[in-house]
């Protein structure tokens, strides 16, 4: 398993040369928000789609 350096390097690695600051820290963030997301569902922190659906028929 990569540590979140190793991932941080390669996620950067494979943006093209253009990118800006805000490129980099965009794609930062969707790494951490999708580790996150998987570190939730392993520790069971998630909910069905039954659940989601009711609360989304609340907006």
């Amino acid at each position: 398993m990569e540590t979140l350096r190793e991932e941080a390097i390669n996620v950067i690695s494979k943006l093209p040369d253009s990118a800006s600051i805000d490129d980099i820290m965009y794609r930062l963030y969707v790494v951490d928000k999708v580790r996150k997301g998987r570190e939730a569902i392993k520790q069971g922190d998630s909910i069905s789609i039954k659940e989601l659906k009711g609360e989304m028929g609340s907006w």
